[in-house]
């Protein structure tokens, strides 16, 4: 299976950087979404260094769809960063924690404003995060209504918007923001699984077929249980895809498997959760080694990208 480069940059990207370095001065704290499954592969690396020394909430959201034992080490690894917590904004898990670490992670600036008689006065946090990390979600959550636009795919909040939400605390929502270029190109592989890269520009099957080697380290009997499959050590990656293509039932004339079909119903289900509650990561480098060859775009480069394949009932912008 051939493998082809993968550009993931827009230019509106190139914007985003430069609209959230002008928008710190703004907001008293950043809240910082991550993906729970893949926490450092979503973590873009330019945000730390664009919000300094700013209060920084970190959020693992999509926990509900990640290891628990993972989600926990990733809590300790964060935990010396400042506030961080687990979070699932579709089904509100952790959400209700949010003002509470906000206005900890601000006391300073809390106390200060408390002394000049400013004690009405409502803390701003600036929301930042990788497209299709669940920021509009959030937004729209806090807020009791639908003030951000969402789907279930990335690149939907294209420009930044204020909102104001109930817990006494104004957001301020902005697009998500990849990088110019993975270093690793199994971070892209992970963005790509997750749905952060939109599925039309790369091979959905040889992603798939990587998400199979994957799933068979890190979580072999899962994977086995799902799809109904027996001894699975004499298959390679790609006989094992095919595997899991038969059945399902997804075949073509002549007995051929539908690759199509089975690397959607692959992805859609991982991202579901449906195979199990899976992270592809963890603090201690846990990964395997099946790699499809993702690399990147230069950073300025308009691109022009289709839907990905949505696997929630809300979107997660």
């Amino acid at each position: 299976m051939p493998s082809r480069e993968i550009q993931w940059f827009p230019g509106h990207m190139a914007k985003t950087r430069r609209l959230i370095a002008a928008s710190l001065g703004d907001v008293d704290a950043v809240i910082e979404l991550l993906d729970a499954r893949v926490p450092r592969s979503s973590r873009n690396p330019e945000i730390k260094r664009l919000i300094g020394s700013k209060p920084h909430l970190i959020l693992l959201n999509k926990a509900t769809l990640a290891d628990p034992e993972a989600n926990a080490r990733w809590m300790r690894t964060f935990a010396a960063e400042g506030g961080v917590l687990l979070t699932d904004c579709v089904t509100g898990e952790g959400v209700d924690r949010i003002a509470s670490e906000l206005r900890r992670l601000c006391a300073d600036k809390l106390q200060r404003w408390e002394e000049k008689g400013m004690t009405g006065r409502r803390l701003r946090a600036m929301v930042v995060g990788i497209p299709n990390c669940g920021k509009s979600t959030l937004v729209n959550r806090l807020a009791g209504a639908k003030k951000a636009k969402t789907e279930d795919r990335p690149g939907v909040t294209l420009t930044k918007q204020w909102v104001p939400t109930n817990i006494g605390i104004d957001l301020l929502d902005m697009p998500g923001v990849l990088w110019p270029k993975f270093d690793d190109r199994r971070v892209g592989e992970n963005l790509a699984m997750t749905g952060a890269v939109r599925d039309a520009i790369l091979d959905k099957t040889e992603l798939a077929v990587t998400l199979c080697s994957r799933l068979r380290t890190l979580y072999p009997e899962l994977l086995k249980t799902r799809y109904k499959l027996g001894d699975i050590s004499d298959l390679d990656d790609y006989d094992l895809f095919l595997e899991i293509g038969r059945k399902r039932g997804f075949l073509m004339s002549g007995g051929v498997v539908n690759e199509d079909r089975t690397a959607d119903i692959l992805l859609d289900e991982f991202r579901a959760a449906k195979i199990g509650r899976i992270s592809l990561e963890s603090p201690d480098g846990r990964a395997d080694n099946g790699s499809a060859d993702i690399t990147g775009a230069d950073a300025e480069q308009e691109t022009t990208n289709a839907p990905a394949d949505g696997s929630r009932e809300s979107g997660d912008d």
